[in-house]
Formats: structure tokens, sequence, C-alpha cells
């Protein structure tokens, strides 16, 4: 079985990081192309209507438990158990510690299907929707939670090896079934939502496939046990210590995301699924760069923490936050202010007209507003998990949930859908302050006062961003009266945009460099780092 390479000094371990980010974030990029796509096939077939609705509601269920026993489950519990075992080098005990955690988890996931696929029709009471078509289309995704729960397990091992590609290639291969599945079978289909269903469903599929090949060619074996075997396995008693806050906290988030979309369709069709887009754009972002430096980072830090490394700890722990906010404000600040050509650029189609711009683009300017805390929570949440702490994050999030909900059902009556999303990013700014004021009182020397730098550089960059955003203001007039006549959207939405973005970059970039700013310099320097490396060995 192989092992992570050991980092000689900081410097090669921060570079590390970044270099393997960039390269998940390659195929992380063409996964949330692909997922635009994906979306405006949606919209093409369904726009905002009715159909669409359906699909948001029936997917909203299996998806809440995909979070729980993939993404919850695997990264904040299994990653660091199993980087444990690996270190160690037992080859039986590894082993014997896969075949619990497997034979537990596809039990557990089965038992969610077939009780979902049951329940179905009573889940949709809790949604203002076509009760009859969403709960049919609820019974076939809800096999997608087993399909996607084994990908992350492999995904896991895979992560916790140092390998990231074939993880990063898994949901390219998912938004690609999205796409051409409904294409293949949808004339056979009641309807393009059902064809759509049929294609999450294929998508899970391959995404476990084609992990499998590079976890054997790992050396990882595993097998069925006895859930009593399984049970009684010291990793896997660790693994439920850690989950069990970890789900609680996460299915508090969850339950939250399920009131949210019962608000979003009590408050007039086309809501709910305009949010949904909304968000789909947002995770375009986090999907990009934030989601990659997570994964990357819980293997590095829970290695330190393991090797009671603190201060390379701390300094890598600060360094992806700054690396963060960098992407993320900036982006969350132009992003407002072209919101509408966005959506109009990505999405208007004949079926996703003006109407359906204007929801999805309202939506999408709240969420924005909570695209940098975000950010910073996928990167605090991580640190936390690397110590074996998942209580302190699940308590954080059980508190921004209680404010998502209570913002929600107070902002939706007033505001309707961008309500709803506010409420989100209020949440999201919430959880932030907690996981860093919890942070500062785990014990490490000059963390606390590290933090406090953080902040204050995501002030320098909000200052940066607005000045960048004045000009891009100024020529929304001009741009609009120059290309805004013209019969294709490319042109209308695209050149504007396209514009509007060189402006923007321009001044960030040269601002970036008349201060020297260090987080950006080290970005520069860690890419420039990994080119050299290419072309020494070719």
């Amino acid at each position: 079985m192989l092992y992570p390479p050991g980092m000689s000094d900081e410097s090669e371990a921060n570079g590390r990081l970044v270099r393997e980010s960039g390269k998940l974030s390659v195929l992380t990029m063409a996964s949330r192309i692909l997922g635009l796509i994906r979306d405006r096939t949606r919209g093409a077939l369904m726009g905002t209507g009715m159909l669409a609705d359906a699909f948001t509601v029936a997917f909203s269920v299996p998806n809440l438990f995909r979070r729980l026993f993939a993404e919850g489950s695997m990264s904040v519990a299994f990653i660091p158990t199993v980087k444990a075992y690996f270190s160690e080098g037992d080859r039986e005990k590894t082993e014997e510690f896969l075949s619990a955690t497997f034979t537990a988890l596809s039990v557990a996931v089965c038992a969610v299907v077939a009780a979902g696929i049951a329940a179905a029709p009573l889940l949709v009471r809790l949604f203002d929707s076509e009760p009859v078509e969403t709960a049919a289309l609820m019974r076939v995704m809800f096999p997608f939670i087993a399909l996607v729960s084994i990908a992350a397990f492999f995904q896991g091992i895979l992560n916790a090896l140092g390998s990231f590609a074939p993880s990063g290639f898994a949901p390219i291969l998912f938004n690609l079934s999205f796409i051409f599945v409904p294409m293949l079978i949808g004339g056979r289909m009641a309807n393009p939502a059902r064809a759509m269903a049929v294609g999450v469903v294929v998508g899970g599929l391959l995404q476990a496939l084609c992990q499998l090949p590079y976890v054997v060619r790992l050396g990882a074996r595993f097998r069925f046990v006895s859930l009593r075997k399984a049970f009684r396995n010291p990793g896997m008693r660790r693994v439920l210590s850690l989950i069990a806050p970890t789900i609680l906290g996460m299915a508090a988030y969850e339950v939250n995301g399920l009131v949210s979309t019962s608000l979003a369709t009590n408050a007039g069709t086309g809501v709910a699924t305009a949010l949904s887009f909304s968000l789909r754009l947002q995770e375009l972002v986090l999907g990009v760069f934030v989601v990659s430096v997570g994964t990357v980072l819980l293997p590095e830090l829970s290695g330190l923490a393991a090797s009671s490394e603190w201060k390379r700890y701390r300094e890598r722990l600060v360094r992806a936050l700054e690396a963060i906010a960098l992407i993320t404000v900036p982006v969350a600040v132009f992003s407002i202010c072209e919101r509408v050509d966005i959506v109009a650029l990505l999405f208007k189609t004949r079926e996703f007209g003006d109407a359906s711009v204007g929801l999805t683009a309202s939506a999408f300017l709240f969420h924005m507003v909570g695209l940098p805390f975000i950010g910073a929570n996928r990167i605090l949440a991580p640190a936390f998990y690397a110590r074996g702490d998942t209580a302190t994050p699940a308590l954080s999030g059980i508190v921004a949930v209680a404010v998502n909900i209570a913002a929600a059902f107070a902002l939706q009556r007033a505001m309707g859908g961008p309500g709803i999303a506010l409420a989100l990013s209020m949440a999201s700014a919430v959880n932030t302050a907690l996981l860093m004021a919890m942070l500062t009182k785990v014990g490490i020397a000059g963390l606390g006062s590290a933090l406090g730098s953080v902040a204050l550089y995501v002030i320098k960059l909000i200052g940066f961003s607005a000045i960048a955003a004045a000009p891009v203001l100024a020529l929304r007039g001009p741009f609009r009266a120059l290309f805004g006549a013209a019969g294709s959207g490319l042109v209308a939405y695209g050149l504007p945009f396209a514009l509007s973005a060189v402006v923007f970059a321009a001044i960030g970039v040269g601002l970036l460099a008349l201060t020297r700013d260090p987080a950006a310099a080290f970005l520069v320097s860690s890419f420039r780092g990994r080119s050299k490396s290419r072309s020494n060995q070719d």
C-alpha cells in the first residue's frame, strides 16, 4: 500500500497544498462547467415551472442523505482515521478497518434507500409541489444515495493516500450522465424530469465505478463482514464517535435546507427552482477553488495534528484562509455587480425567459453576499476535524441553522425568494464567527492573532474590490447600449460581462501588485514552482 510522501520543509508543504489544489481545481472546473451545461439543459427543458419545482423538491431529499452519508461521514470521520491506519503500516488492521466501514456504510445506506422509497408519498407532503409527480421522481432518485456514498468511501481512501485526481474526475462523469442520459431516453419517458432522474442514478453509479480501479491499484482491500464484527472494530468505533456529533450538526443544516425549500415552494411557482439555480452558480466558485483546497488541506492538517506540529498547522491554516479570501471576496463583489448578465448568459432560453432570469438573479445577489463566509467555513471546519474534534463544528452549525430558519421565516414574508437566500448568507456569517472564536481557544500558540490578521486582510480585499467595481458599474450603461440590441445572447450578455471582467481584474491585480500582497505573491510563486518542476521533469 502506498503512503503520502513526507514534506521536507514548510515552503515545500505549502507549495504542495497549492499545487495539489490546482490539479483538483482543473478537474473541478471541468465538472462545474458541465454542471452549468447540465442546469442550462434542465432550464431549457423545464424553465422554472411546476415540473421543474417537482424535480427540485424530489432531488432535495435524497441529496440531504447524500451529504450526511457521503460528504459528512466520509470527510470528517473516515479520512483522519484511515490516514492513521495507513501511516501505521499494518496491512491486516487496515483491511479489517476498511471492511468494517464498507459493511456498516452499505447496510446503513441501503436501509435509508428502502425507507425513502416507501415513504416518498409522505415526504412530499412537506412541500407545496405536485405530489404524484414529485413522489415518483423521488422514488427513482433514492438509490443515488447508496451509489454516491460508496463513491465517497472510495474517495476517502484515495484522498488519505494523497491521490485526488480520480475523485475530481468522478463528478465529471455524473454531469455527463445528467446531460446525455435524458437525451438518449427522453422520448421513452413520461416527461423530461423523469429522464433526468434516471440520469442522476446512472451518474451516481459512474462516480463509484470510476474510482474503484484506482483504489485497487493503490493496494486497498476490503470485503463484507458480519455487522457484529464491523461494529466491534476499534477504528469503526472511532469513526462512529466522530460521526455522531457531525451527523447531528449536518442533519440540522440539511433540515434547514428542507425548510428553505418548503418556504420557497410556498413563495410561488418557480422560486424553489430559481434558488437552486442560484446556488449552482455559487457552488461553481466554491467547487473551482474552495472545495479543492479543503479536500487537500484535511489530510495535511490531520498529519500535522497527529505529530503535534502546531506551528506548521497554524501557518498552513492561515495560508489557506488567505488564499480563499483572495478568491471569494473579489468574485463575490464582481458577481453582485454583474448578476443579471451572468444568469442570462448561462441560463436564458425560450423556457427560461426574463421572468426566470429575474427570479434567479435576485436570489443570486444575496447568495453571493455569503460566499466568503461559506468559503472560510470550508477551511475552518477541517481545522477542527484534523484534531479529532467534530463536536465543535457541529455545535456551531446547529446555532447557524437556528439563525437561518428564523431569518428565512421572517425574510420570506417580506422579500420572497431573495429573503431565503439572504437568510443563508446571514447564517454562514454567524457560523464563520463562531468557528473562528472557538478556534482561538484550542490552545495553539499565536493562532488567535493569526486569525485576526486574516480578518484584516479580508477588509483590505473588500476595499480593493469596491475600488475595482466602481468603473464596472459606471460602464454598465454604455456596454448595454452598445451590445444590448444584438440578437445573440452571447453578444448581448457575454461581451459586456467579458469586458467588465477584464476591467475589474486589471484594477484588482494592479492594486495587489502595487501593495505587494503576500497571499497573491505566494499563489504566483507556488504555481511558478509547479511549472518549473514540470519543465525539469520534461
